[in-house]
């Protein structure tokens, strides 16, 4: 089974920055997973997506553009995956639940895995 093990939410001031962290490992092949990403979701809002990487492609939201980097490495022997997200110039609306996801691919296609997530809050 996939397992997702995310780090590095905290508390921050307005203006600073934060790397979250998320580890995939159990999938067995590096192409038995797709993209991989991180969503977020605040108190009485929907869950949205944040910023995702796909075959290293990067994609953004628009809150997320310029201020937050998507970055993914992968074991040489191809059975973890770590996702970073690199946020910067924080502002107190950027506050929720960030949760880690990844898409299956060939034998898990069309499964989504998600993590517990971690909380980030920015406030001074």
């Amino acid at each position: 089974q996939v397992q997702l093990v995310e780090s590095g939410g905290g508390l921050v001031q307005p203006g600073g920055s934060l790397r979250l962290s998320c580890e995939a490992s159990g999938y067995g092949r590096v192409s038995n997973i797709g993209p991989m990403g991180w969503y977020r979701q605040a108190p009485g809002k929907e869950r949205e997506l944040v910023a995702q990487n796909s075959d290293s492609i990067p994609q953004y939201s628009d809150s997320a553009l310029g201020r937050f980097t998507i970055s993914r490495d992968i074991a040489r022997d191809g059975t973890k995956s770590i996702v970073y997200l690199e946020m910067r110039n924080l502002k107190p609306e950027d506050t929720a639940l960030y949760v880690c996801h990844v898409r299956g691919a060939n034998y898990l296609r069309g499964r989504d895995f998600w993590g517990q997530g971690t909380q980030v809050t920015v406030s001074s």
